[in-house]
């Protein structure tokens, strides 16, 4: 991407404007930010997966400049989705020559008995909603810059 890791990692911890490329983050209902941790609530959406899925609060922790990690919050939020699955992901970021190398992981752990039929759904679906994804931040922070 023509952009720095620190321009990259910003659009990750912004998630309103985020959800303009990433089509997992349905509805967000708040966001807070204290320092390099940013907890939002939001309807998430996994593809290929019907209906509603229900509200998680998610925590990203940055490392500035490098990455961003992402876990569901801790206790009280996300009773049953820790019931149900467990759920980390990150963006790391390395500069190269021409803008930033961005490797963007999703983990996803489901109980043995939704997990096999999810996790074969996501096994189709999830790769090519990341790299829309990323081309889609790509073209987000490009469309920024040259505007700006």
């Amino acid at each position: 991407m023509r952009c720095s890791p620190d321009e990259f990692l910003a659009l990750v911890l912004n998630p309103r404007r985020y959800a303009e490329v990433d089509d997992k983050l349905g509805r967000i209902d708040w966001v807070r930010r204290e320092g390099n941790v940013t907890e939002f609530k939001f309807r998430s959406r996994l593809p290929g997966l019907p209906g509603p899925m229900p509200k998680v609060v998610s925590r990203m922790r940055l490392t500035p400049g490098e990455r961003v990690d992402v876990e569901y919050a801790p206790s009280p939020h996300n009773r049953l989705s820790r019931r149900l699955s467990t759920f980390a992901a990150s963006f790391v970021c390395r500069p190269v020559s021409d803008g930033t190398r961005v490797t963007r992981t999703i983990e996803f752990g489901f109980l043995p008995i939704v997990g096999l039929p999810v996790e074969l759904i996501l096994r189709r679906t999830l790769r090519s909603d990341v790299e829309r994804e990323i081309r889609g931040a790509k073209e987000l922070l490009e469309r920024t810059e040259h505007s700006g």
